[in-house]
């Protein structure tokens, strides 16, 4: 702000200064020249009258006549006026209130009488005028001064027995208005520059009383935003800034209850899913009991009492593990959740997994297929967790694999390990590659599970891969399948800057080049 200010009041105060000094400087020399006009040209008409009075060029009285007229016209009253006239090849000069006799005298004016001057006078056959800067030394003494000079020129009708033409020069000392305008213009850039340093000063003192609250305000909400919810600015006076202060307190009071409020809440929320979880416990150990010894005698019920027990049993399994689940996800929300790294083989992990699911897989008609770097695949992550990812990752390929294979993919790099389950099934629906990581989301709530499952199966992986600081990502295309990628780093507490495997499946994108290249006519 104070360099915008700075920038802005230069150009205006550069440009107002400049016209004042500009219109100073043009009236102090339009009035010197008004009155150096009228005098030059009252001298013209003097001089006009005199040389016809005079009888012959070679009248022995000449150049006393001619000292004569010059003295006339100069006047001792005209202070430092330089008069001049040229009689064809010979001048005679004479300074103002002199009264020398010899011809020509007076100072040498070839510096002043320029050449541009007296072609002007030529052309125009009227009098012309310029400014000129010379010094006119004395020729007695040899001495003078740089002076600025206003000089104004003339062709003087004059006799026929001049045999040639006559110019009068005028030369008036504008030293006086020179000096006037140069202290006007010294005076206004000092003027204006002080002006603007004292714009700038202002305009910084209330800068910084303005944004001074605004800083403060910043650091507040940076320190709300990190959690120390008590912060509060220092409200003073009643003005403006005093009002947003009282805003933001009340802003922040207001944030700190709902806060507060939502945190309790969602920590009572945890507390009772993990009581529920734990009390249900001991009930269900006694269902359990009674429920596996009624299924042990099933084949002496009857077949619906028998298919009865079979079913209680089924039912008891899945809330077996949804009660797992559970106390899972509360360790996850109360931040207990620790992780158990050791040196792994991932190999050894994903078959241990395919093989718990191949009776399943083989029942529903889908093929479990492995494609791995050469063995082992060692990486530090907690083999519990990850088993429990592929686990639901491959439960739910088999489930949606519409009875196609399902493959399963492992690569390595220096800094990480990926692990994709590509289906051919039903696929994903735009914007569903981040709602199937909700808890309890499915995507076809009719479709019949072949693995089971509680619902939490995804979202308790998606939390088992950020414990290990890894992605768990999902694509899908309708009609085209899915496939899930799990990338973890190789060592544990890493940091993952890409993954060994594509998320988009290599077939697929071979597809989807073909469908973009235009169609070759034969």
């Amino acid at each position: 702000m104070v360099t915008i200010t700075l920038l802005c009041s230069s150009v205006l105060v550069g440009g107002f200064g400049y016209l004042i000094a500009d219109s100073s400087t043009t009236s102090l020399l339009t009035g010197a020249e008004e009155d150096a006009e009228g005098q030059f040209l009252k001298g013209v008409r003097d001089a006009t009258d005199q040389l016809k009075s005079m009888p012959s060029a070679e009248s022995p009285d000449m150049p006393r006549q001619v000292v004569g007229l010059l003295g006339t016209l100069a006047g001792p009253g005209q202070g430092s006026v330089v008069v001049s006239m040229q009689f064809s090849k010979e001048r005679v000069n004479l300074p103002g209130g002199g009264d020398g006799l010899s011809w020509p005298q007076g100072p040498n004016l070839d510096e002043v009488i320029t050449d541009e001057l007296k072609d002007s006078i030529t052309k125009t056959g009227d009098y012309y005028h310029q400014y000129v800067s010379a010094n006119l030394k004395d020729p007695d003494t040899g001495h003078g001064r740089t002076r600025t000079y206003l000089v104004y020129g003339s062709p003087v009708p004059a006799p026929k027995w001049t045999n040639g033409s006559v110019e009068l020069y005028y030369l008036f000392p504008v030293d006086t208005e020179v000096e006037v305008a140069e202290d006007i213009r010294s005076t206004v850039s000092f003027v204006g520059v002080a002006l603007v340093l004292l714009l700038g000063m202002v305009t910084a003192l209330v800068t910084r009383a303005t944004v001074s609250p605004v800083r403060v305000a910043a650091r507040t909400a940076q320190r709300l935003s990190a959690g120390l919810l008590d912060q509060r600015m220092v409200v003073k006076g009643e003005d403006e800034m005093a009002l947003l202060a009282d805003a933001f307190n009340q802003m922040a009071a207001n944030l700190q209850r709902q806060i507060v409020r939502l945190e309790e809440m969602s920590r009572l929320q945890r507390r009772f899913t993990s009581d529920v979880s734990h009390e249900l416990r001991t009930p269900l150990t006694t269902v359990r009991m009674a429920a596996d010894l009624l299924y042990s005698q099933r084949e002496d019920f009857d077949p619906a009492s028998a298919r009865s027990a079979e079913l209680l049993q089924a039912e008891l399994d899945r809330f077996e593990e949804l009660l797992t689940d559970l106390l899972e996800i509360s360790r996850f929300d109360a931040g207990f959740a620790m992780l158990d790294s050791e040196p792994t083989d991932l190999v050894t992990v994903v078959r241990r997994v395919t093989e718990r699911l191949a009776p399943v897989a083989e029942r529903v008609g889908v093929s479990l297929e492995l494609v791995s770097p050469d063995p082992p695949i060692i990486a530090e992550i907690d083999p519990r967790r990850v088993e429990r990812i592929l686990r639901n990752l491959v439960g739910n390929a088999v489930d949606h694999g519409e009875a196609r294979p399902v493959t399963i993919t492992l690569g390595i790099d220096a800094r990480a390990v990926a692990i994709t389950v590509r289906d051919h099934g039903v696929g994903l629906k735009p914007g569903e590659d981040k709602l199937v990581f909700n808890r309890f989301w499915r995507a076809d709530p009719s479709r019949a599970r072949q693995t089971g499952g509680t619902g939490l199966g995804l979202s308790i992986s998606l939390e088992d891969a950020r414990l290990h600081g890894g992605w768990l990502e999902a694509w899908g295309v309708p009609g085209h399948g899915a496939q899930f990628r799990l990338t973890l780093p190789v060592r544990a507490g890493g940091r993952l800057s890409g993954s060994p495997l594509p998320l988009v499946p290599a077939d697929e994108v071979v597809v989807r080049q073909r469908a973009d290249r235009p169609e070759v006519p034969a």
